[in-house]
């Protein structure tokens, strides 16, 4: 089978299994307990990706519960499928990915909190929803640079949505993400999203192109300790940069 005829049937084949998950949402989510709905999500990220042909690894430990803010460099559209398949998290997200066909209702489903990322006093609203969350226990996740990158370096982090684990006296545990060509594990630039990009484009260039490994890489968890947002932000960056 050819390359494009390989990447057109695993395309097709995620289609239909993203639009199975829409079904779930819709019609089944409703009779679920909170931990079932948590490892459906969990379970079916983790066949999406087998559906996409994108090897998984692990290395780290992920939270075996919350309270937990989990903070990951961003990278592809693949990152959070990536993230779900190995531990399910909440995660924030830009306001309009709600109203994205088939993508809005997995997203909410998932539980996602969203932001207006233009308005200070939205920002200050999900803090408070993430503050309130961590302190129920659950696990949230983050992408601090606040948009994706090749990967190459890591951007600046942003502080803002850190407070809401200083509110909550809740630790904060960094995850670095990274992708490499399964045939010489050197770094894969093929799932990023970035500058021109387009979300189909990245997707079949991801689909037809050399196999892909995901590496997750989970850090220790760390408490503020009396840091600031800000400073706490710079040594949550660090703490990434090492992981990676």
């Amino acid at each position: 089978m050819s390359g494009s005829l390989s990447a057109a049937c695993r395309l097709l084949h995620a289609l239909a299994y993203a639009l199975s998950g829409w079904f779930t949402i819709r019609f089944e989510f409703a009779a679920l307990t909170p931990l079932q709905r948590e490892e459906r999500v969990r379970a079916w990220s983790e066949r999406m990706l087998q559906v996409l042909g994108i090897q998984l690894q692990l290395r780290g430990l992920p939270p075996a519960a919350g309270p937990m803010l989990l903070v990951a460099n961003h990278i592809s559209w693949l990152d959070i499928l990536v993230l779900h398949a190995t531990r399910h998290c909440r995660f924030v997200a830009k306001a309009d990915v709600r109203h994205w066909p088939l993508i809005g209702t997995l997203a909410t489903g998932a539980g996602t909190l969203y932001i207006e990322r233009e308005s200070r006093r939205d920002a200050l609203r999900v803090v408070h929803h993430m503050a309130e969350s961590l302190r129920k226990g659950e696990i949230l996740a983050v992408f601090p640079e606040g948009t994706t990158s090749d990967g190459r370096q890591l951007r600046p982090f942003h502080a803002n949505l850190i407070q809401a684990a200083i509110s909550a006296d809740a630790p904060v545990q960094p995850v670095a993400l990274s992708f490499l060509d399964v045939g010489n594990g050197l770094p894969s630039y093929s799932p990023c999203y970035i500058d021109d990009d387009t979300l189909v484009g990245s997707v079949w260039r991801t689909l037809s192109g050399p196999p892909v490994a995901a590496v997750v890489t989970f850090g220790q968890p760390q408490l503020a300790a009396g840091r600031t947002r800000r400073a706490w932000a710079a040594d949550l960056r660090m703490a990434v940069e090492r992981l990676r």
